[in-house]
């Protein structure tokens, strides 16, 4: 068994920069960081746009971010939440700053600010198209200059350590001690104890197989906190981002930022028509659940697998200059952009809904936070606007923070057991694994999409619960491995996407029912 003061699950900006905070304030506590991939790789590593924040209050102000902020969420944001993450913004970029991460600035040095659809002002701060992977750098830095710090690569959380493992009667209040960690490399289970545990583990975007999210996104996380009875929230609320690279074969997606189509691109059907005029008078800076709308309507139309965004009109110098990234893997795919339309698809990009939280991070279990993709704030409501998700995990990591240098000492149970598995063995076929992600994969695409209607929701129940059964009986007999544990969470994440959705009688944001449509016509 490992012991340590706090837990966190996932090595992006939320753990990362609760962890840096807490181990500086607390030199003599330890801090254990696990992350199933190398310590770099996760969805903040591949955020493209930047930060929302409001950093020159002459020509924008609190006001207008947090008004973009409730629009975007069409009424079911939370204005208390939006209101603190909003003025707490510039204090945690700052801070960034001090932790020498680099933004762009213009040629008069102050902060080169990106604008993006459903945002009133030029106010994301950037660096180039790579934002994300600079904060990672920074912030990673960090970390190994702490030596109270243990960061475990490729570690795979497989559950939580809750009341429930003590064999308790009564489990109404429920807390956490920790999880259970699979060593990928030696094939080990750690018994992690923990007083406190962070959940900072990302998306899901993998769920649905045609995704901008790494193939880490499986939702592990939420799912582990769906099994130890977490109250979790607006799962129904999928962002699609409107602009994925198109590729035939699908799969993890190279996403083109909706800062090229802040820059001036167009949004093109196959004939050339600029066809986001006719949804929205902001045209192609419509709020990102439109504009998805927008192209899945006309890819129906027309029975095509993508449309394009032409960029062939703008300064290509500037352009190369802001989004080299972007600009040289579209040369690597032959698609020179000086000349050449870039296909693109909506593709599965950030869960608005998660597991609940307050505002100090607290979930409904004891001693358990979460933070990032994975939680649930009330800030984005029905549907994010651009580029204020790292806004919020670099807010709630702050807020996570602070409850803790005041949180009282938590006594961790000694009769915590290791893991169990016994009578299991090491699956010989992963046909079988593969099979039914496959299979699940194709039924969020295809039944629980941008576009839904009850009839697909209850037919990708029943689908989707003879997935389950094959899948829990193949684990019950099985020793864990991490493709078969990420197949087990992407199932639970999948049921609370079609159950939310069901219960949801009215379409708000990125959550679009047909069903919704004929009932209140009638």
């Amino acid at each position: 068994m490992v012991t340590s003061n706090y837990l966190v699950i996932g090595s992006g900006v939320a753990g990362l920069t609760f962890a840096v905070k807490i181990a500086q304030k607390f030199p003599n506590k330890n801090i254990t960081i696990v992350t199933k991939g190398n310590e770099e790789e996760s969805n903040t590593k591949y955020a493209q746009g930047g930060i929302a924040v409001v950093l020159n209050e002459e020509e924008d102000s609190f006001d207008k971010h947090i008004q973009d902020t409730l629009i975007a969420g069409d009424g079911l944001c939370d204005p208390e939440v939006v209101d603190m993450v909003v003025k707490e913004g510039p204090k945690r970029v700052h801070e960034l700053i001090e932790w020498e991460t680099n933004f762009d600035l213009n040629p008069e040095g102050t902060f080169d600010l990106g604008k993006e659809g459903g945002h009133s002002e030029y106010r994301v701060v950037h660096h180039k198209d790579i934002t994300g992977f600079e904060l990672e750098r920074a912030l990673l830095k960090r970390v190994y200059q702490l030596p109270n710090i243990r960061l475990l690569a490729h570690h795979f959380a497989i559950d939580l350590i809750t009341d429930h493992h003590l064999e308790k009667e009564n489990t109404n209040e429920i807390s956490c001690y920790g999880a259970y960690v699979l060593n990928q490399h030696t094939g080990e289970i750690l018994t992690i104890k923990a007083q406190h545990t962070l959940l900072a583990s990302g998306g899901i975007g993998s769920v649905y197989g045609h995704t901008t999210n790494p193939i880490i996104a499986t939702g592990d996380g939420l799912a582990m906190a769906y099994r130890a009875k977490t109250k979790i929230k607006d799962m129904e609320f999928i962002q699609f981002h409107p602009t994925a690279m198109y590729t035939p074969e699908g799969g993890s997606s190279f996403l083109i930022s909706e800062a090229v189509r802040g820059f001036g691109a167009y949004l093109r059907t196959k004939e050339g028509h600029r066809f986001m005029l006719d949804y929205d008078s902001r045209a192609e800076l419509a709020s990102r659940d439109i504009v998805s709308q927008s192209i899945d309507s006309e890819l129906k139309k027309t029975g095509d697998s993508c449309v394009y965004l032409d960029c062939t009109h703008l300064d290509i110098k500037a352009f190369k200059n802001h989004f080299p990234n972007i600009y040289d893997k579209c040369l690597e795919e032959h698609i020179p952009i000086e000349t050449d339309w870039i296909p693109v698809v909506p593709a599965s990009h950030y869960l608005c809904g998660g597991i609940i939280v307050d505002k100090d991070g607290k979930t409904s279990v004891n001693n358990l936070y979460a933070c990032g993709e994975c939680s649930r704030t009330g800030l984005h409501g029905a549907n994010r606007l651009a580029s204020n998700s790292l806004l919020e995990a670099l807010v709630y990591a702050h807020n996570i923070y602070l409850d803790l240098c005041d949180a009282p000492k938590v006594n961790i149970p000694e009769n915590i057991p290791p893991w169990n598995d016994d009578g299991t063995s090491i699956p010989k076929e992963h046909i079988l694994i593969q099979h039914n992600l496959k299979q699940l994969q194709a039924l969020m695409r295809d039944y629980v999409g941008i576009v839904r209607n009850n009839d697909r929701l209850h037919l990708a129940i029943k689908h989707l619960d003879l997935i389950y059964e094959e899948v829990e009986e193949l684990y019950k007999k099985s020793k864990v491995t991490t493709t078969l544990c990420e197949l087990r969470n992407m199932i639970n994440v999948a049921h609370l996407i079609i159950q939310q959705s069901l219960n949801r009688k009215e379409n708000r944001g990125g959550y679009y029912n047909i069903s919704n449509i004929k009932k209140a016509s009638k």
